[in-house]
C-alpha cells in the first residue's frame, strides 16, 4: 500500500454507530441514519399471540351424531351455567392477579446508557456503562476502544475527601508483586472502565482517543512505521520515523494494544506490523535512532525505550525481554557527565531532553527490568541544579530562567524519584499548574507543558487532580479535529511548540493526556499499597 492511501478504508464522513449493547439489556438493538452520528435505539416490535377461534357444538347437536348420552364438557357451562357464575369467576380472578402483583418480587431493571460523539464532553461517567460508537460498516472497526463490563467502584473521584482514598485501595491486585509493577495495570480492559469512573473521564474523553487512534492508523506507513513528515497536514520538514513510531506505539498501547491483543481487533494488527519494523531498526548496541537531524537522537532513543519498556511490562511476553533490557542498558551507558542527557551521547543535559530518559527508566522499573540506583541518584543531583525557589520550579539547564514547562516536567521527575506526596516543594509546585490551567487561546496553547502538568496533577490526586482534570478533559476534547481528512488529529498551529513537533507530535501529547485516567496508576496509592506512606 503506497504512503498516499490510508492504511484502513475510513473516509472522511465517518459514521459512529454504537456497538452492541448487554444482551439482558432493556434494549434490544441500536439503529443509526445513514446520514448522521446520531445514535437511535428503536424497540422491537411486539407482536400478540394469533387469535384462534371456533364454532361451539352444542348438546342437541351431539346427540343427534351419537347413540350414547352426550359426555359433560365445559360446553354444558357455557350454555347451562347462571350468569351470576360468570361474574364471581372473574372477580375471583382479579383478585388472585391483584395477589400476584403485590407480592411478586422485584427485578432490577437493567440499563445501559449509550453515547455518541456529540455527547456533552462535560459530563462524568461515574456509574455508568459506556457503549463507544463505532463504525461497523467498514470491515476494519469492529470492537470499541475498551469493550468490556467491569463493576462500577464504590468511590468517585467527585465524592472523595481531601485526604487521599483512592478507589484502587478497595480493589484486588496482584499482591504478590512489588506495587511499582502494577503501575501498568490499568490499561487492562478490566480496569479502564473502573479508573474512568474514579478519575473523571468522560464519553468524550474514551471518543476522542478512539478517534485520535484511528487517525494514526489511517496515516501508518507501508512498512508499519509512521512519519514526522507525512502525507496528513502540517508535518515537519525533517524526517524521523523511529521516533514518531515510537510516539504513535506509546498512544496506542496507553489504551491498551498490543501485538497480542485479540486479532479481530483492528489495532492488533496497527501495533503488529509497527513493532515487527520498529524491532528491526534497533541494533547490537541497543540504540533505535538512524534517520533525522542529529539532536533529535537522543529524543528519539527515549521515545522507543520508553514503548519498548511498556511493551514488555504489558505483555511480560520474553520476545521483548532482551530488546527493552538493551535499550535500558544504553540509556545509562549513555548518561552525561553532569547526570542528564541532551543531543548526543555522553555530552551535555537538559531537563527536556533528560525528562523523557526519566520516563523510559520509569517504564523499565515498571516493567521489573534492572535500572542502577547510581544511574537514579544523578538525575536527582542535575534536577537540584536546576531547581529554583526551594525546588517547586525548574529551568531547562543550570543558568536559565524557571519556565512552566520545564517547572512540570521537573516536578514529574520528582515524582518518578521518590519525593514523598506531603513534601512541600512539591505542593508549591502543583499549586503552580492550577494558576496555569489548559486554554485554548491563541498564544496560550502549550501541548507539551499541559501532558507533564497532567500527569502531575493525576498523581496528587485530590484538589490538584479535580481541579486540572476539569479544564483538560473538556479543552482537548473540544477542540479534536472532527471532519475532513484530519478527523481525530489536534491543530497544531498556534501551539507553542506546534512547528517544531507537527500534527503527529501534538496529536499524541494529546493522546496521551486523554489516556491519562488508565495509563499509569497514581504514584502515591502505589506507594500507600506498599506501606510507604
Amino acid at each position: 500500500m503506497s504512503r498516499s492511501e490510508p492504511c484502513l478504508p475510513v473516509g472522511d464522513g465517518l459514521l459512529g454507530v454504537c456497538a452492541e449493547g448487554s444482551p439482558q439489556s432493556v434494549q434490544k438493538s441500536g439503529s443509526v441514519s445513514d446520514s448522521s452520528d446520531i445514535f437511535s435505539a428503536s424497540a422491537s416490535d411486539t407482536v400478540g399471540p394469533s387469535d384462534v377461534g371456533g364454532r361451539a357444538v352444542g348438546r342437541q347437536a351431539l346427540a343427534k351424531r351419537s347413540t350414547l348420552p352426550p359426555l359433560f364438557s365445559l360446553n354444558d357451562i357455557a350454555y347451562d351455567a347462571p350468569p351470576w357464575l360468570f361474574s364471581a369467576a372473574l372477580h375471583m380472578l382479579a383478585v388472585i392477579l391483584l395477589g400476584l402483583a403485590f407480592f411478586a418480587p422485584e427485578v432490577p431493571e437493567e440499563l445501559l446508557l449509550q453515547f455518541d460523539y456529540r455527547d456533552n464532553y462535560k459530563e462524568d461517567l461515574s456509574g455508568t456503562d459506556v457503549d463507544v460508537p463505532l463504525d461497523l460498516s467498514q470491515p476494519d472497526f469492529k470492537s470499541a476502544l475498551a469493550p468490556e463490563e467491569i463493576p462500577t467502584l464504590e468511590n468517585s473521584l467527585a465524592n472523595s475527601t481531601p485526604e487521599i482514598r483512592s478507589p484502587l485501595l478497595h480493589t484486588p491486585l496482584q499482591t504478590d508483586a512489588p506495587p511499582i509493577r502494577m503501575a501498568l495495570s490499568g490499561r487492562e480492559h478490566g480496569m479502564q472502565q473502573a479508573l474512568l469512573d474514579a478519575y473523571g473521564g468522560t464519553a468524550g474523553t474514551q471518543q476522542a482517543v478512539l478517534e485520535a487512534l484511528r487517525w494514526l492508523a489511517r496515516n501508518q506507513g507501508n512498512k508499519g512505521l509512521w512519519s514526522m513528515t507525512g502525507k496528513y497536514a502540517d508535518g515537519i520538514g525533517i524526517e524521523n520515523q523511529e521516533a514518531a513510531t515510537a510516539m504513535a506505539l506509546i498512544a496506542f498501547q496507553g489504551a491498551g494494544y498490543t501485538p497480542h491483543g485479540d486479532s479481530k481487533e483492528p489495532f492488533t494488527k496497527i501495533v503488529s506490523r509497527a513493532w515487527k519494523s520498529l524491532l528491526d531498526q534497533q541494533d547490537e548496541n541497543g540504540n533505535f535512532f538512524h534517520t533525522g537531524r542529529g539532536h533529535g537522537q537522543l529524543y528519539t532513543q527515549a521515545l522507543c525505550t520508553i514503548a519498548i519498556c511498556e511493551l514488555y511490562g504489558m505483555t511480560q511476553n520474553e520476545q521483548y525481554r532482551k530488546p527493552a533490557q538493551r535499550a535500558i542498558d544504553y540509556c545509562v551507558r549513555i548518561q552525561a557527565p553532569e547526570g542528564g542527557w541532551r543531543y548526543f551521547p555522553g555530552s551535555g543535559s537538559d531537563l527536556s531532553v533528560t525528562g523523557w530518559f526519566v520516563m523510559a527508566l520509569q517504564s523499565a522499573r515498571m516493567a521489573g527490568l534492572s535500572v542502577p540506583s547510581p544511574t537514579l541518584d544523578r538525575i536527582s543531583e542535575f534536577l537540584d541544579s536546576l531547581s529554583r525557589q526551594s525546588g517547586s520550579r525548574y529551568s531547562y539547564q543550570p543558568n536559565t530562567a524557571a519556565t512552566l514547562s520545564m517547572s512540570a516536567e521537573g516536578l514529574l521527575c520528582r515524582q518518578y524519584l521518590g519525593w514523598s506526596y506531603s513534601d512541600s516543594r512539591l505542593q508549591q509546585g502543583a499549586d503552580l499548574l492550577l494558576e496555569n490551567l489548559p486554554s485554548w487561546e491563541n498564544g496560550d496553547r502549550d501541548a507539551y507543558y499541559w501532558y507533564y502538568a497532567t500527569q502531575v496533577c493525576h498523581h496528587m490526586e485530590n484538589r490538584h487532580w479535580r481541579t486540572w482534570n476539569q479544564t483538560m478533559r473538556t479543552v482537548i476534547p473540544d477542540n479534536q479535529v472532527r471532519k475532513g481528512r484530519e478527523r481525530g488529529s489536534w491543530d497544531p498551529q498556534g501551539d507553542r511548540w506546534g512547528d517544531a513537533g507537527g500534527r503527529l507530535f501534538v496529536t499524541c501529547l494529546s493522546t496521551y493526556m486523554l489516556e491519562v485516567y488508565y495509563r499509569h496508576l497514581p504514584i502515591y496509592q502505589l506507594d500507600l499499597m506498599s506501606g510507604r506512606r
